[in-house]
């Protein structure tokens, strides 16, 4: 073998081991604060606190995610913030791909504006919106309700965005076979369109559940009871009354977080591709 070649085969396994290693630090440090976070929730109290920390738990604590689920009332909680989290993201998906195929299928007068218009909300900090937000519920009589949580996110400017982009990335020639045998608007996005942006969709959806299932303020000021009370409000209140017990409130954490990380891992995939499709049409 060449003298070239081998030398060129040893830069390239030197370079895929630097790259390797790269990726692995990277990931310890993403990955050692939610490895720290589970070791707490099996230690004792006085083990989080000892110096120097303990790194592996010899004597885990499972009993801590049962005190944590039974003194937070996070079955309460959790079911609160699935209602409200599914619900948003149903109607959040369901404006978005209607407002999107509008802009990119039908031609009616402002159009480019109306999107604008769409555009500039995502330039609106949420803290702005409050306050109006807040006058507008009380004002219909929602206060403490789950459509209190839920009506102020019924539709997504990123959404919209996100979906035209990827329609505009339809090819025309299939609506005109479409509009030649008599298949209407509904019946052409929801059998053609839609299926095929599937992945773009379904990323979305995910999206969506994160924002919608991490959300603290709004319920926390739209709220009064644990009747209606998302699992945030109860993490803080888990929080409050197990000041000293470090462990049960990290338990509580896990909990919490766990729907949050199974969507994660088992669709990690179609959030990356779907969030990238069609990212550089016009």
């Amino acid at each position: 073998m060449p003298a070239t070649e081998v030398s060129a085969r040893r830069t390239r396994h030197l370079r895929l081991a630097v790259r390797y290693a790269v990726l692995i630090g990277a990931a310890a440090v993403v990955l050692f604060p939610i490895y720290i976070t589970i070791v707490d929730a099996l230690l004792t109290p006085q083990q989080i606190t000892h110096r120097p920390p303990t790194l592996f738990p010899t004597d885990p604590q499972w009993n801590t995610f049962v005190t944590a689920f039974r003194q937070g009332s996070l079955g309460i909680y959790l079911r609160n913030s699935a209602i409200v989290t599914f619900a948003i993201v149903a109607l959040e998906v369901t404006t978005s791909v209607l407002a999107a195929y509008a802009f990119v299928f039908l031609k009616f007068p402002a159009r480019k504006v109306l999107f604008f218009a769409c555009l500039a909300t995502l330039m609106v900090p949420g803290e702005a919106t409050l306050i109006p937000n807040y006058q507008t519920i009380n004002g219909l009589g929602l206060l403490n309700t789950f459509p209190s949580l839920i009506l102020p996110f019924v539709a997504s400017g990123i959404g919209i965005f996100l979906f035209r982009q990827a329609f505009l990335g339809f090819p025309p020639e299939l609506r005109d076979a479409a509009q030649l045998d008599g298949c209407g608007h509904l019946k052409f996005l929801f059998r053609i369109v839609a299926p095929i942006n599937r992945s773009v969709i379904a990323a979305f959806a995910l999206f969506a559940f994160l924002s919608a299932w991490n959300q603290y303020l709004w319920p926390l000021v739209v709220t009064q009871t644990d009747s209606v009370r998302t699992v945030q409000i109860g993490l803080r209140q888990l929080s409050g009354a197990n000041f000293s017990q470090f462990n049960v409130v990290f338990a509580g954490t896990i909990l919490a977080a766990l729907p949050i990380a199974i969507l994660l891992l088992l669709f990690q995939r179609q959030l990356v591709a779907g969030l990238t499709a069609g990212a550089v049409k016009g």
